[in-house]
């Protein structure tokens, strides 16, 4: 095996724990920078964090910050390759905690590749946890079927009750599965934040001479995704508002459309990126390319939970949300060999099976909406 030790950055996370694990099970020698944030972990991790708990003891650990210089020095010592996963991610929040998602997100990334630069390494290879979200509204075709990229969706149509994209004729344009070369053009805060990571990545790497491989996942879900952040993962908010006996409040129309993908495809897609030489240079859409609504989500889950759990569609809409979401996936089939296995549907009843399992935490969704509310970011039609 060409490289032994693989450090990765927010390690303690979803996607960062069930990682680890499978690369220790293939092998390698994982080192985690994590900083065990409450909004993901609670506030005793030991206790309450089943993500830290899956992989305290079987790495080696570094409590850290990616936005402090003597932690990176310490987490790069002796690595061949990093996964930089560690980020905010809430698109909701971070239009209104702009500071603090550029800090982490963007000086974060920017700080790993200065000490890259600057300190002395064994690093061969940087693979990046981006975004859908540097694609803002995504790749549409127009009236005459050319390809266009609309801008933010106008908020006195969304006020109407009109959800849709629209051309400058008022007339709806049809949705495309996006590609890696379309246009990038952000929408939150948040994916503005991921498109300065991937320039700051290829730039850096490109100049340092080491491999990189910048993955833009959509939506990723599965077994162990943290039930107690408000502020990202639809699939497990709307988990625990079912366990908590509460109705499920769909935004706009309930026909926003994402691409799910489940975690255990996603971390089969980051190892082909760490082991397969092909991907090298490579920015790759991982997703599954299939289009679900967020009320076929909600639907699935009320029937997986066997629970009486209503739905309500209230024409709500936050700022910064996009329409629609599906990924073109050619280049992942092509550079990393790689097929998603695992329906929706199948991820669902996983998802759920766990879901049930575990002690029911209080939902903080409609403090995490009051929030936006108060911001002027959560608006009704």
């Amino acid at each position: 095996m060409k490289f032994k030790n693989i450090l990765i950055t927010g390690g303690a996370g979803f996607i960062g724990s069930n990682l680890a694990l499978q690369l220790i099970d293939s092998g390698y020698n994982i080192t985690v920078l994590d900083n065990l944030s409450p909004q993901i972990h609670g506030k005793n991790p030991a206790e309450d964090s089943p993500l830290f708990q899956s992989i305290q003891h079987k790495v080696k650990w570094i409590k850290g910050d990616v936005t402090k210089r003597e932690d990176w020095e310490k987490a790069i010592q002796d690595q061949d390759d990093i996964v930089h996963l560690a980020a905010e991610t809430g698109t909701g929040q971070s239009m209104y905690q702009i500071e603090r998602y550029n800090w982490v997100n963007t000086y974060g990334t920017a700080l790993m590749m200065d000490v890259l630069v600057n300190s002395p390494n064994s690093v061969r290879k940087v693979v990046l946890a981006s975004s859908r979200a540097v694609y803002g509204e995504g790749k549409y075709w127009d009236q005459n079927q050319k390809d266009c990229y609309p801008t933010s969706r106008k908020l006195e149509n969304m006020q109407k009750g009109i959800f849709e994209i629209l051309d400058e004729n008022n007339q709806v344009l049809k949705a495309l599965p996006t590609d890696e070369n379309s246009k990038i053009h952000p929408i939150s805060m948040y994916g503005i934040t991921k498109a300065h990571q991937e320039d700051i990545v290829k730039q850096a790497c490109q100049t340092l001479n080491i491999d990189f491989v910048i993955l833009r996942f959509q939506n990723v879900y599965g077994a162990g995704q943290s039930m107690k952040n408000p502020y990202t993962g639809i699939i497990s908010i709307f988990s625990t508002l079912i366990m908590n006996g509460n109705a499920i409040n769909l935004f706009e129309d309930g026909k926003p459309v994402r691409d799910f993908v489940e975690i255990r495809d996603v971390v089969e897609a980051c190892q082909k990126s760490i082991e397969n030489p092909q991907a090298n240079g490579q920015t790759l859409n991982v997703g599954t390319g299939i289009p679900t609504t967020v009320k076929t989500v909600a639907e699935n889950l009320v029937k997986a939970f066997d629970s009486d759990t209503s739905i309500e569609i209230s024409g709500d809409f936050r700022l910064g949300d996009i329409r629609y979401n599906t990924a073109d996936l050619t280049l992942m089939r092509k550079h990393l060999a790689f097929e998603p296995k695992i329906s929706f549907e199948e991820g669902i009843v996983h998802f759920v099976n766990w879901a049930k399992q575990q002690k029911v935490s209080d939902s903080l969704y409609e403090k995490s909406l009051k929030e936006m509310q108060e911001k002027g970011l959560l608006l009704k039609s």
